[in-house]
């Protein structure tokens, strides 16, 4: 459909995906690749705007609102970046889609998958990655990572029994969709975990 490609990153909090994204991102301009970066929620002017209300952990949301708050970000990136990245053939790294919402609020806040799925068909206009990297890793390790952080955000702030439900969410979604998920063991060097994502992105690029 487009010349471009879409690789999102997935996981819960603390699993490593900015670390990963950035040296994907040095590694595929070193080799010449047109590529752009963006994260989610954000990326746009009202985007960002969105990512503030929603990240600041002073404020209290109801889990519909949650999700259709992301949704809303959604649609401006897709519709302002993504769409027009892919149609000039940019590879486009996207740190969370729309696996996010369906297992932080379909799973974890128990608004239901086929509800998420639903806002979102909206917002993304049928748009699916190419390609989504999971880096997988305990719940327990996570947090272990994210109590060493100054600056957590109101998601990261919840406690296991959340970050458990998200975890759980992942799984169940990885088995439905075991074409696009590439599953890796965050738990390894920060090389390793490089070398067997670049091992992946190899295999669509």
């Amino acid at each position: 459909m487009y010349n471009g490609k879409l690789i999102t990153f997935e996981g819960i909090d603390g699993s490593g995906k900015t670390t990963q994204i950035n040296l994907l991102k040095e590694y595929l301009l070193k080799l010449g690749y047109n590529i752009i970066v963006l994260r989610e929620p954000g990326g746009t002017h009202v985007g960002e705007k969105i990512r503030d209300i929603l990240l600041d952990e002073e404020n209290k949301i109801v889990p519909v609102s949650e999700a259709l708050l992301y949704a809303a970000s959604r649609a401006e990136l897709v519709s302002e970046i993504i769409i027009p990245s892919l149609k000039i053939g940019k590879i486009v790294i996207l740190d969370r889609f729309v696996d996010s919402s369906i297992v932080y609020q379909g799973y974890a806040r128990g608004i239901g998958i086929k509800a998420v799925e639903e806002i979102n068909n909206i917002a993304i206009s049928g748009l699916k990655p190419d390609l989504t990297i999971y880096l997988d890793i305990k719940p327990e390790e996570a947090l272990k990572r994210i109590n060493q952080r100054h600056d957590r955000d109101r998601l990261e702030m919840e406690d296991i029994d959340f970050h458990k439900k998200v975890y759980e969410g992942y799984k169940n979604l990885i088995l439905s969709n075991p074409e696009r998920f590439a599953v890796i063991d965050a738990t390894c060097d920060v090389n390793v975990i490089q070398k067997n994502i670049i091992n992946e992105i190899k295999k669509i690029i």
